[in-house]
């Protein structure tokens, strides 16, 4: 990892976070405090962390669904101001939540196709086998025709990954896409994402699973307060972490 961490040096980061700062009900509640990041490209970064340390907040500043109150966010070169520049990152950014908000009124391929015609403006066809590839690549191939009411939890989140991946972006963002899951269904839909970072796609994933934060992530973040406490790689972090604040959080769910 030292080797990487060098190399990237002269690098220009992929993402780019300064001192952002973020407060809820009207400055009564912190989020954020100051927090600064820099993501390279290819590169999986897994964020760590109690709830309510601020996590999702700093995902979701990544691609303006919320907005810092102060400090600069800029993705592959490009600053998050005007709505221009927004909408420009937000084609090249996909976003995996914890609910799949696939639209239940349309069949899987329908949910696949749907962005690629009004956004990406790709033909019936063009969206048609990218979504059928992508079907393939999650794994399941044969519920392409079926409305997501018929799918199981793990197989509606690995179709909302597909949906995100068929607008091609160079950036994918995970907000806890395993919490709603039951246990059983934790393991395809990691085993898709662990693929994804095997063929180098640039990730932040917001996670309460170790088990893929050590197999999967170059980097470790741990944020607790709505800082960064840590940032290691995952051996660092889980066998000699610096912080006292890092040891007692993995002290509680490692096992």
């Amino acid at each position: 990892m030292a080797s990487e961490t060098i190399a990237r040096l002269d690098e220009q980061p992929i993402i780019q976070i300064e001192n952002v700062r973020k407060t809820f009900d009207h400055g009564k509640v912190g989020a954020l405090d100051g927090v600064s990041l820099n993501v390279y490209r290819k590169e999986v970064v897994v964020i760590i962390g109690p709830s309510g340390s601020g996590k999702s907040t700093l995902l979701r500043c990544i691609n303006r669904l919320e907005v810092p109150d102060s400090g600069k966010v800029t993705v592959d070169g490009v600053p998050l101001t005007d709505a221009e520049n927004i909408n420009k990152v937000r084609m090249e950014v996909g976003i995996v939540f914890q609910q799949f908000n696939l639209f239940p009124h349309l069949t899987v391929i329908g949910n696949l196709m749907l962005a690629q015609r009004v956004v990406r403006k790709r033909s019936k066809a063009e969206a048609a086998t990218i979504a059928l590839d992508l079907l393939n690549k999650v794994g399941i191939p044969e519920k392409a025709e079926m409305y997501p009411g018929q799918l199981s939890g793990g197989q509606q989140q690995r179709v909302a990954i597909a949906r995100a991946l068929a607008m091609q972006p160079e950036i994918m963002l995970f907000d806890e896409p395993t919490s709603a899951l039951d246990p059983e269904m934790i393991k395809e839909v990691l085993d898709v994402m662990l693929q994804l970072a095997e063929e180098g796609m640039t990730m932040v994933v917001v996670s309460h699973e170790m088990g893929f934060a050590r197999a999967a992530a170059n980097r470790i973040v741990f944020m607790d307060d709505g800082q960064i406490v840590e940032d290691s790689p995952p051996q660092m972090l889980f066998e000699c972490p610096k912080e006292q604040r890092t040891c007692e959080f993995l002290s509680k769910i490692l096992h």
